[in-house]
């Protein structure tokens, strides 16, 4: 299955170019059962990323535009009553799909944003007291402008926290921009990817991250880098569930890597993208002075 991984890889180059590193982490936050966030100007491919990974992971997705007149409801669905059974039933939102595109999230009022907190964590919803599930694989992959942007609401650090990544594609390069302006007329990228994994094999692989191996030396560091954000001034502290999802991550970007046992350099490769938004949720993407700064005072084991 680490081929299929590999080959969806390989088609997210082509629509999103000059981007491995970007691809990568992407990959590895799906494995890692975590939800990713997108930040950067407009008309960056933030979109587009996003739609060209549900595409090729086979899954179920919903795209929502979030405005500032977008109510909870809207999101996850609410209970109507029908006068001709005298009942109440359930009308799902989009909410209840295997990929939810949150797409300019932070453009939502904060009562909104909200209302994704308990499906980003439990993977439920609450309505009129009844739990509802949601379908397995879940994943929110939402897009934000900086939030410097007029009319934009800042996210919550509850719900940064609930976000593995935080990424930014940036300007592409020379060659690529050149290649974007010459496809041009050739319609949406998007037509390179074809489906490549079905949702059970997806399952079956983030099950497989149990078996990758961290060393005891290896996971004294990342509780190492945890503990270093705690009473630092300047920076906000990371959470038990921060350090939960680092060694999910770095088990993630191993098992993409074809091995089946951890590094330092796996940790050092994902930290920045886990921590800088949750160390201060005021930065921009693609900037990480704390998160550098904890791995520059952290010693390394070797």
């Amino acid at each position: 299955m680490l081929a299929e991984l590999h080959h969806i890889e390989q088609q997210l180059n082509q629509v999103i170019l000059g981007k491995s590193l970007q691809i990568r982490l992407a990959l590895t936050s799906v494995l890692a059962q975590g939800h990713l966030l997108l930040e950067d100007l407009p008309g960056m491919g933030k979109t587009t990323l996003a739609h060209a990974l549900a595409n090729a992971l086979g899954l179920s997705y919903k795209r929502v535009q979030f405005t500032n007149d977008l109510l909870p409801a809207d999101l996850l669905g609410m209970n109507i009553y029908d006068a001709r059974s005298a009942q109440f039933y359930f009308q799902p939102g989009p909410v209840f799909s295997q990929v939810l595109l949150a797409d300019e999230i932070n453009r939502a009022s904060p009562k909104t944003q909200s209302a994704l907190l308990e499906a980003m964590e439990e993977r439920q919803v609450s309505i009129d007291g009844d739990s509802r599930p949601l379908p397995e694989p879940f994943f929110v992959i939402a897009t934000q402008n900086p939030h410097f942007h007029s009319g934009t609401n800042a996210l919550p650090e509850s719900q940064l926290d609930r976000f593995l990544f935080r990424l930014s594609l940036g300007f592409p390069d020379a060659a690529a921009e050149k290649q974007l302006l010459r496809d041009d007329s050739k319609g949406s990228r998007l037509s390179f990817i074809s489906r490549a994994l079905l949702p059970e094999q997806l399952i079956a692989m983030q099950q497989q991250l149990q078996q990758v191996k961290l060393s005891e030396p290896l996971l004294d560091y990342l509780l190492a880098l945890i503990r270093a954000s705690r009473g630092q001034s300047g920076m906000l502290p990371l959470s038990p569930r921060a350090g939960k999802s680092l060694v999910r991550a770095v088990k993630a970007l191993a098992f993409l890597q074809g091995r089946d046992y951890a590094t330092a350099e796996d940790a050092q490769s994902v930290f920045p993208y886990l921590a800088e938004h949750r160390l201060n949720p005021q930065s921009v993407a693609g900037l990480s002075p704390l998160s550098q700064q904890l791995l520059e005072q952290t010693p390394c084991p070797v």
